[in-house]
Parts: structure tokens; sequence; C-alpha cells
């Protein structure tokens, strides 16, 4: 009988390195992946998410399903990738407010870098400086000059409290002195109608929801807030080029999986993401609505992202913005 036990442990103990080879040697993915989306359906972030998610069901074989977990300025969603399993299945679509929540936020059930690992920046999309066409300035140093002269005479509206757009106006004044009131709204439609109804005077807005505005006249472009112009509007300069210096504050959208993910994993993602983002019909979808597609690798957008904690956390600090609800 023991000389049966023993050859039976012997036997489980030769089994268990076969079944881990076995395991390693599975093919990914072996089944439906889930991207975690934490905005409803429809916005820039969905509609990125979808473009690339069909490309990468396309060359991977199986369907990426996008899953929409809004709420919580984006942490809802955030906390359950974070805490989903790090096996490939569960992709993320970090934007930048998730960079603005760490420091926004007092606390969070997860740590935005230390939770996950992240793949590639797949878009950039620039804002753009507007004012309602009655306001006397043609160019952003005509509109600091204005605010100068007419102290908390000048009001800006935000779709709401530590939005990016918020920071994004909190920014400018900080990095150049100009005096604006901040109006909150609930939500980027109802900012952008009293813009164009004249009702407050200036908006940091993305060119997603911004660009029809301007090239109906409703609203005055002053400047683009990336670093280089956009392909949909080739004739509006970039703040820097009008002595705002680096001036950059766009919004953008990444993939990221949980920590933890299989290197091979992460840099089979990384590169289908990248030809994704990289091919014809996305480029030229993307810049036709003033959106920049980028694809980078994951040691740069790791870094990336720390850089835009770092300057988001000073607009928050500056702008004394606290969570709202």
């Amino acid at each position: 009988m023991k000389t049966n036990h023993a050859a039976l442990i012997c036997c489980a103990a030769l089994m268990v390195p076969a079944a881990s080879a076995a395991l390693a040697q599975t093919p990914y993915p072996a089944k439906a992946i889930r991207w975690i989306v934490p905005y409803a359906p429809g916005g820039g972030t969905d509609i990125a998410a979808r473009a690339v998610g069909q490309k990468l069901a396309e060359a991977l074989g199986h369907p990426v399903i996008i899953e929409n977990r809004a709420g919580a300025s984006t942490n809802i969603g955030a906390e359950a990738a974070a805490k989903s399993p790090p096996d490939g299945y569960t992709l993320f679509a970090p934007t930048v407010a998730n960079a603005i929540n760490v420091t926004l936020f007092p606390k969070l059930n997860f740590d935005i870098l230390r939770d996950f690992a992240h793949v590639t920046n797949l878009v950039k999309i620039p804002n753009i400086l507007v004012v309602h066409p009655s306001v006397p300035a043609k160019t952003p140093r005509e509109l600091i000059a204005l605010a100068k002269a007419r102290p908390q005479g000048l009001r800006y509206g935000s779709p709401g409290v530590g939005s990016p757009q918020h920071l994004a106006a909190e920014l400018f004044k900080v990095q150049t002195g100009a005096m604006l009131l901040h109006v909150p709204y609930k939500g980027a439609a109802p900012a952008i109608t009293d813009t164009v109804g004249g009702h407050i005077e200036v908006y940091f807005g993305t060119l997603l929801s911004t660009l029809p505005q301007v090239k109906s006249g409703r609203l005055r472009a002053l400047g683009v807030t990336s670093l280089k112009r956009v392909a949909a509007l080739p004739e509006i300069p970039t703040l820097g080029e009008q002595g705002i210096k680096e001036f950059e504050t766009v919004s953008w959208v990444m993939l990221s999986v949980p920590a933890g993910t299989p290197r091979d994993i992460v840099a089979k993602l990384n590169t289908e993401a990248v030809r994704a983002v990289s091919s014809r019909d996305i480029r030229e979808r993307m810049a036709a609505d003033g959106t920049e597609t980028v694809g980078d690798t994951p040691e740069q957008v790791t870094a990336y992202l720390k850089t835009e904690i770092e300057k988001w956390g000073k607009a928050v600090r500056a702008s004394g913005a606290k969570p709202e609800g």
C-alpha cells in the first residue's frame, strides 16, 4: 500500500508541471474580451473604444465587447477593471478624468498607476478656446488683456467642477494671470448652449463638441490647446504659437489592463492596438473630428500618464476644486 501511495504522489507531482505547461501554451485569446468604458454610450471615449475594439476583434479572432460602466467621474468603471482578473480578458479605457481624479478625490479604492498595466495611448482630443462673437478679442493675448482690464467681468463655463474643461481654464489662468469667473454647468451641452447664447463669454471645449459651433460662426475660435495644429482646423493656431508656451490640455483615451497581466499578452494587445489606430480608415475617421491617433509603447504611455497626473494635480490644487455630489 505504501508503494502504491508513493507512486500516486509521484505521478501527481509529474502532472502539475505538465498541466501548467499546457495552460501556458493555451493561445490568447481563447474567448471573448470585455472592454470597460467608464462613460455612457455615444461619447468620444465610447466611439474610440468601439472603433479600436472592432479592429482588435478582427485581429484576435474573438469578440471585444464594450461594457459601459459610467458614474462617479469614471471611478466606478476604473475600480471594476482594477479588481478584475489579470488574464487579458478585461480591458479598460482610462481618460484624462482618471489623471485628474488622483488629486481631486481624497480617497480612491484603486491606484491608476499601481493597479493597471498601461498598453498604449490610442487617441488625443484637443481642446479649443472659444469666445462668443460679441467678445472684442481676436487672439488669446487680447482675451488676456481684456480679462485683466475687467476683473471678474468675463465668465467661462464648464461641464462641472473638476472637469477637464474647468481645469483647462484654471491652467490658463495660472499661466497667464487672466481673471475669469467660473460658471459650472451640469454637462457640456448646456455650457456650450449658454456660450452660443452669450450668457457666458469664454469656453474651453473639446473639438468633438465645439467644432460645429465654430464652423457655423456661432463661436469664435482663438486657439487650439494641442502642441501642434489640428488637421480639421488648420487655420487655427495653437496657444503655444501665440505666446502661451508649452500649453497643452487635451483629452485622451488609453488602453489598459489590470496589473499583473502577463507581459506577452500586454505586448500582443499593444501590437494590435497600435496597428488599429495606424490603419487608414480609423486615422481618417478620427481626423475628421479633430482627433489625433497615437499608438505608443507601454513605457511611453505610462510616462505620459505620470506627467498628466502631475500637471492636472497642479490645476486641481490651484482651483480648490472638490468632488461634486
